[in-house]
């Protein structure tokens, strides 16, 4: 028996190490050393009903949760002491994770959740997995029921710190963990302390509470390739597979910042450069896009697809008539010839007042970028930059969805090539479903009626759409997890952030008497 304990002792030095197979090894272990003869002979002389016990554990639990207790002086574990009084007033400081002197079977099922946080993308340090486990095994061997009430008192608090911190984190992410997610924006505020005492009413503890996450199809098929990737065997390379660990980890923190409310959208993904239109689960439609490049990034926002223009006049942007098409007016100035720039590519020029212009009455030589005062536009047609439609959509950006004449660049991998706008293919097949049913009664221009110059003609969805960009460099696409280059160089900061050294989380060193 001597023997016995012995190894079940040298068990506590590999938690942190095995913590989810060591936390179901000794919830099963403890049942059967207590039924062994002499294991607990104590606990015969000092056992307590559990009726007699809660109250005394709860006003330990009063005193722990005091703002001035030697537990919040020393933060040892940190704790969050007036989110976890705020669930313990609620239930008059009553024990909610144990029964007597032992964790229940809904305690158990919460701290199977912190133990296993990774498989959230998260770290099972930051909910006090260590600490708990440890008291989960002081709490069962003899001692003084005084002691035992303690530190039952303690797993309660480190418990429920732990769950509202962890739900906090599901919900809004670690970084925002004080900023609201677009879930709360559309259902209402997020209380941790009102969710997890929801969730300890519902006949499945775990299922209740982990249904703070983001509901939206590419987080939670992401999730659930977590968990599947880090069952997979290691393999040689284990650097590289914690990269991609952790690539995938800082990806659903991003989804946590900016979850999907929505059924039904349009998702623009940066990273893989292709946008999905989705449909209550289902992706309707796929296509693949030109990008902003890095040193010109498209942004992640959320919008709204009202209408579109098919045959539209671009309107040149200040930045690329002064940078792009300048240099080729000041040379044709120069060097005079046959050939007139704005005409060969269907270009109109205009003063600050909206007049036309003709460009040869200007002496280029002396316009410079800061001394530009024209405008630009480019009339429709089949050369046009914006192609035969565009998509536009309310953003502070100035940025928007178009179709394209160069249709070469869609067969490249890296389609990061752009000035910030989004150029999509088979631009005419998202207007169709944008129309549903009115598709057949308005008509979409053709190639010919594309090559007759047409003039621009708006049209307004009855039903708009929910429109979103975002940058995730994972994703999982036809059931297969897909990694994708960081084109903007932003997932190195997220990572440190995330997941940079920290230190063992400690008992707390409060007195237990």
């Amino acid at each position: 028996m001597a023997d016995f304990l012995l190894s079940y002792s040298f068990l506590l030095l590999l938690m942190r190490v095995y913590q989810h197979w060591f936390l179901a090894l000794v919830l099963t272990l403890t049942p059967f050393l207590r039924a062994v003869p002499g294991a607990h002979a104590s606990r015969s002389s000092t056992s307590v009903e559990g009726s007699q016990i809660a109250p005394k554990v709860s006003a330990r639990i009063q005193v722990l949760l005091r703002p001035k207790a030697a537990w919040a002086q020393h933060q040892q574990p940190a704790v969050d002491l007036k989110e976890a009084r705020s669930f313990y007033t609620k239930r008059r400081f009553l024990p909610a994770w144990s029964t007597g002197l032992e964790p229940n079977a809904t305690g158990r099922a919460a701290l199977a959740l912190l133990v296993g946080a990774e498989d959230y993308g998260l770290q099972p340090s930051a909910y006090h997995a260590s600490a708990l486990l440890a008291l989960t095994d002081s709490i069962t061997w003899p001692t003084s029921v005084a002691r035992q009430q303690a530190q039952q008192a303690r797993f309660e608090v480190l418990l429920t710190d732990g769950l509202l911190q962890f739900a906090k984190h599901l919900r809004r992410g670690q970084l925002h963990a004080f900023v609201p997610s677009p879930l709360e924006k559309a259902e209402g505020p997020f209380d941790p302390a009102v969710w997890v005492s929801s969730a300890l009413e519902a006949p499945d503890f775990a299922a209740a509470l982990l249904r703070c996450q983001p509901r939206h199809r590419e987080y939670q098929q992401l999730q659930q390739a977590l968990v599947r990737w880090r069952r997979q065997p290691k393999g040689p390379d284990s650097v590289a597979r914690q990269r991609k660990t952790e690539q995938i980890a800082l990806t659903l923190e991003r989804w946590r910042w900016d979850a999907i409310p929505d059924s039904s959208y349009v998702l623009v993904s940066l990273a893989a450069h292709t946008m999905e239109v989705v449909d209550n689960g289902r992706v309707r439609q796929t296509h693949r896009l030109v990008v902003g490049r890095p040193d010109s990034p498209t942004p992640t926002l959320s919008s709204r697809l009202t209408s579109f223009t098919v045959a539209p006049e671009w309107h040149v942007p200040h930045s690329i008539a002064t940078t792009e098409i300048l240099p080729y007016l000041k040379e044709n100035a120069k060097y005079p010839s046959e050939h007139d720039f704005l005409a060969e590519n269907n270009y109109s020029l205009y003063d600050a007042k909206g007049r036309r212009l003709d460009p040869k009455t200007v002496k280029w030589q002396h316009v410079t970028a800061k001394n530009f005062p024209y405008s630009i536009r480019q009339n429709p047609g089949c050369g046009n930059t914006l192609g035969n439609i565009i998509f536009r959509f309310a953003n502070p950006y100035s940025v928007y969805l178009h179709a394209t004449s160069e249709t070469s660049d869609f067969e490249l991998t890296n389609r990061a090539l752009g000035h910030g706008c989004m150029r999509t293919e088979r631009p005419m097949r998202l207007a169709s479903y944008l129309l549903g049913p009115d598709s057949t009664s308005v008509a979409l221009p053709s190639e010919a009626e594309c090559e007759a110059a047409p003039k621009p003609r708006t049209i307004t969805l009855k039903r708009p759409i929910a429109f979103h960009i975002r940058y995730a460099t994972c994703a999982v696409v036809a059931g297969e997890l897909k990694f994708y280059p960081d084109v903007y160089g932003r997932d190195e900061a997220l990572r440190r952030q995330l997941f940079a050294p920290q230190n063992s989380p400690r008992l707390p060193v409060a007195p237990i008497e």
